[in-house]
């Protein structure tokens, strides 16, 4: 029997006797027309009345093969590559003509079918044996086996060119969109077109960080989301997020990632959100703002957003307005911040201060005391009320980040531009 191992000008063709290739070739033209007939008769696709050229082209190959498979039964070390070559041109082909390879392969079978039958018709005529017929159908699933696979890789590599190329226009629209100042529309729209990317009404732009701690594999993303990975920040572009139960998909293919997704803008105003997005995404990974285990979305923060949009500013008013807590312990500082928020937030009602601190209503009502004689009547100018929440808001996002502490501002004021401190073991740092 062939070894299985063999090269292509070893067995099983060594044991093909070189006699067959002088009785097939006065029959070539005739076994040429049967597996025409029989390609046409089984495979619907190959049998188009009246295509003049497809015919002919049709025609070209099947010579093509049986010439080359004569050649190798009389020469077991032909050189294949002319009829491989020749498949890998038809499976690129047939790529790019957006259809798959099974008529292809269908027809490869039906003809090594004919083959055979011609083959073992003339049996008697060959005074042919059983090992020698064992080895023509050898042969013949084998050099089967050689044409598809050639015909495979000329597909695959078109399909991976298209793939390669369809993602570099995507990648490009992804950065015209998130240009700043924006595109064109009239440029956006032809890369789109090319990109085969439907223009939509709005669009959402997301800033990725990295996969978080033991988080299953990613699922793909929808095939309408644009994605540049490679960016400084990798982002990505969601059309038409608000449409029914868009969100679920991008939170289902967005989960076990850091991500943020900025808000719904028009097309045109893409760079807008992407901006948003990755400003979220900078507070997220600081800890400023929580992600919470799951996807960030920008415009649940905006009032955090605009408080650190410049901290210098904060800084400065945070030594402005705290000014009267400058000369007190860390320690004093950061409980009377406390309260002082806490009253701020709940009306000036001391009881609630006390159930938001979990401390005793005398112990709130000692603090405030503490605070009228630190601030005096100023505490009731509602401007400064306001500002002072704003800072002291400031001071415990920045306090629950890991790793920092604002520090206490100095008896300095409006100059020294620091945030009351926290005692809780953190390093000291400005705003």
């Amino acid at each position: 029997m062939a070894d299985e191992g063999s090269t292509a000008g070893g067995r099983p063709w060594a044991d093909v006797p070189r006699e067959l290739a002088d009785h097939m070739r006065p029959h070539l033209d005739e076994v040429a027309d049967d597996m025409m007939q029989e390609i046409q008769t089984r495979v619907r696709e190959y049998d188009r009345p009246g295509d003049g050229s497809y015919s002919g082209t049709l025609r070209l190959a099947v010579e093509r093969v049986l010439h080359y498979f004569v050649e190798r039964v009389a020469d077991p070390g032909h050189d294949p590559a002319p009829v491989t070559d020749f498949f890998r041109a038809i499976g690129r082909g047939e790529a790019g003509e957006g259809r798959s390879l099974d008529a292809m392969q269908t027809a490869v079978r039906v003809g090594g079918m004919v083959a055979w039958r011609r083959i073992a018709e003339g049996a008697d005529t060959l005074h042919a044996s059983a090992r020698m017929l064992g080895a023509v159908g050898e042969v013949l699933m084998q050099f089967q086996d050689e044409l598809t696979a050639a015909a495979a890789e000329g597909y695959s590599q078109a399909r991976a060119a298209v793939a390669g190329e369809m993602q570099r226009r995507r990648e490009r629209l992804l950065d015209l969109l998130l240009a700043d100042p924006p595109a064109a529309p009239g440029a956006v729209a032809d890369l789109a077109a090319a990109a085969h990317w439907p223009v939509p009404r709005t669009v959402a732009a997301v800033a990725l960080g990295g996969p978080r701690p033991d988080a299953a594999p990613r699922p793909a993303f929808p095939p309408d989301v644009l994605a540049g990975l490679t960016r400084r920040t990798p982002s990505l572009v969601v059309p038409d997020p608000d449409g029914p139960g868009r969100a679920a998909i991008v939170d289902r293919a967005l989960s076990g990632t850091l991500a943020v997704i900025g808000p719904t803008v028009p097309v045109v105003e893409a760079a807008r959100s992407s901006r948003w997005a990755r400003e979220t995404l900078r507070l997220v990974q600081r800890g400023v703002i929580d992600a919470g285990g799951g996807v960030v979305r920008s415009v649940e923060h905006i009032s955090t957003l605009i408080l650190f949009r410049d901290e210098r500013l904060v800084a400065a008013l945070a030594g402005l307005r705290l000014a009267p807590l400058a000369h007190l312990r860390p320690g004093q500082q950061d409980r009377l911040a406390e309260t002082l928020l806490a009253w701020l937030q709940s009306g000036r009602n001391a009881n609630e201060v006390a159930m938001r601190l979990h401390v005793h209503p005398q112990t709130v009502r000692y603090r405030l005391r503490q605070l009228e004689e630190l601030f005096g009547d100023r505490l009731l100018d509602p401007d400064l009320r306001f500002d002072l929440e704003i800072v002291l808001r400031a001071r415990t996002l920045l306090a629950g980040c890991a790793g920092h502490r604002v520090a206490a501002p100095s008896p300095a004021g409006a100059g020294a531009g620091e945030v009351v401190g926290s005692d809780r073991g953190r390093e000291g740092r400005t705003l």
